[in-house]
């Protein structure tokens, strides 16, 4: 039996070079994993983002991702002032196999936002992201199957000459978008973005390399109002990694409890769908320049059996600071 199950967790450790980076089901929460061109696109001073995410945690947390970024705008006395220029960091960390399978990202990006119109409500943006990418796997938390009395055979006991595998590349990433307004109740954006374009390789062993395969995205959202004190909230994204692909369409209403407030309080209330997948049912809420946000992954696909229905929870946060002599400036919220 041990004969079979160690090829077998190593056909799936390397597997999963090769599946999907790591998602947000609330990727308008995390801007800088999806796009480099979002780097500064928001209404404000400084934007400060996080996201917590929670797959099948009833298949010993088979999945973890957290996320944290903040970006600002700089150089706007050297600009014109139809244009904005952002610059950002972001920290991204995924566990998987209750912790044995440690992947970090750290990276710098920034974006110039190029106004199209006097005002600056029409802007081309396009945005550079450089990363640095480690992968660490710890062999002596990694268990290849359970003996006859219940005890787990160790990774560790079968091969105990093994060391701890980790693999570190840097990684180049890029895109573009598209935004426009005709008043500052509406919004309506598209834009794409490469990611691994450099096609970086991954060395666990010295006998063993991966090549990342490049992830393409495209994204699109609007807002408008449909009443004074309602807006609806729509936006969806592709992804496509490695032959595989990944939908992710939906929409939320905004209720706002004083319409003549720029700081109001507003309930978000709506629901995306990952297709053929999940149904992600979302609540938020906002007051000042915070707001939070709760997604849960309904699954809906045969992977329901395997994880005894249960989805994955997530949490974001979104901070941003908006002094009174800040310009208005109309972004993708969604």
């Amino acid at each position: 039996m041990k004969k079979i199950i160690a090829p077998v967790l190593l056909l799936i450790l390397s597997g999963s070079l090769f599946a999907q980076d790591p998602h947000f089901s609330q990727f308008f929460s995390s801007p800088l994993t999806v796009n480099p061109a979002f780097t500064g696109k928001f209404d404000g001073s400084v934007r400060i983002n996080g996201n917590y995410r929670n797959q099948w945690p009833t298949i010993n947390n088979a999945f973890i991702t957290s996320t944290g970024s903040v970006d600002f705008h700089v150089g706007k006395d050297a600009i014109p002032t139809n244009d904005t220029w952002g610059v950002g960091a972001t920290f991204l960390t995924d566990k998987s196999a209750g912790g044995a399978v440690n992947m970090n990202y750290f990276s710098l990006s920034t974006a110039y936002h190029k106004g199209l119109d006097e005002n600056g409500f029409t802007q081309l943006s396009g945005g550079v992201q450089l990363t640095y990418s480690n992968t660490y796997i710890n062999t002596s938390s990694l268990i290849l199957g359970y003996n006859t009395d219940g005890t787990p055979q160790l990774y560790t006991q079968s091969y105990p000459n093994s060391p701890s595998l980790s693999s570190n590349y840097i990684d180049l990433n890029a895109g573009v978008l598209y935004s426009t307004s005709t008043n500052d109740r509406n919004n309506f954006y598209v834009g794409g973005s490469f990611y691994h374009i450099n096609k970086p390789m991954e060395k666990l062993t010295s006998s063993d390399s991966y090549q990342i395969n490049p992830r393409a995205t495209i994204q699109a959202g609007t807002y408008f109002g449909i009443g004074p004190a309602t807006t609806l909230h729509l936006s969806g994204i592709e992804t496509i990694q490695a032959g595989a692909s990944e939908t992710v369409l939906g929409g939320a209403f905004q209720f706002i409890a004083q319409q003549d407030d720029n700081k109001s309080t507003s309930l978000y209330v709506g629901s995306w769908m990952r297709l053929n997948d999940a149904i992600i049912p979302y609540v938020g809420l906002e007051f000042n320049d915070v707001r939070f946000g709760l997604t849960y992954d309904v699954t809906t696909s045969t992977l329901k059996t395997a994880s005894e229905n249960k989805g994955g929870i997530e949490l974001s946060a979104v901070y941003i600071y908006r002094p009174s002599t800040d310009k208005p400036i109309n972004c993708p919220k969604f």
